[in-house]
């Protein structure tokens, strides 16, 4: 198993970034090379989290985004005019989404895994989950539930008024920066957690010593978006 595992990591990271983007993520890029530096984790995948404007088909049931045109995206916040100019090209059904962070990071053993997995729920990523392959994978996957998805046009007409577009556009932003406080607590939490582990005594690690989230009106209401 020790063997295997360094074999898929050093695999892994000589892997060319098959993402849409091709590299990492700026704004989550720390939290990368931090899990990358330790010899009991490797990320496989990583987002930091974006807002996208994607048009499908009209009258289309397929939502596999690699079936529609892509009219924006970005891993900041967004304008109200960049929204509506990729909306100005839409010729189907656009959508509106706004993707939390994801992170998945292959794991030695399953305590390591275990880990992050406390770690994550701790930092506000409450949709977080491990899962074991039949090679003996373990992935611990990170994972938040503070999405948006809305749909803004039909047949590439818009079906809302500019104050509506407006208004989207506060509330993706707000999610971002909420986004990004998460992928700053894990970072911090993750730090002391792996230091913890190090200790001779590992008990010394408590839930108090883990910065938790406040819990936001939005926090409570939050609703799984992501596909996965």
């Amino acid at each position: 198993m020790e063997k295997s595992f360094r074999q898929w990591k050093k695999q892994c990271l000589n892997k060319l970034d098959q993402s849409k983007k091709g590299s990492v993520d700026r704004d989550i890029e720390h939290v990368v090379s931090l899990l990358n530096s330790c010899e009991e984790f490797f990320t496989t995948s990583s987002c930091s989290g974006r807002t996208i404007l994607i048009d499908g088909a009209p009258d289309s049931s397929d939502i596999q985004k690699q079936n529609c045109a892509w009219l924006f995206v970005s891993h900041h916040k967004c304008t109200f005019d960049d929204l509506m100019s990729g909306l100005s090209r839409s010729s189907g059904d656009a959508v509106l989404k706004f993707e939390p962070a994801v992170l998945h990071v292959q794991c030695r053993r399953l305590e390591d895994a275990q880990l992050v997995h406390s770690v994550a729920v701790n930092s506000g990523f409450r949709n977080s989950g491990l899962t074991v392959g039949k090679m003996g994978k373990i992935i611990s996957a990170v994972r938040s539930t503070h999405g948006l998805e809305v749909p803004l046009t039909h047949n590439g007409k818009l079906l809302v008024d500019h104050q509506y577009i407006h208004f989207l556009t506060q509330i993706a932003n707000q999610k971002m920066e909420e986004n990004l406080k998460r992928i700053h607590r894990f970072y911090q939490n993750l730090q002391s957690a792996l230091s913890a582990e190090r200790l001779p005594i590992p008990e010394q690690l408590s839930s108090l010593e883990l910065q938790h989230p406040q819990n936001t009106p939005e926090a409570e209401k939050e609703e799984e978006e992501r596909n996965k």
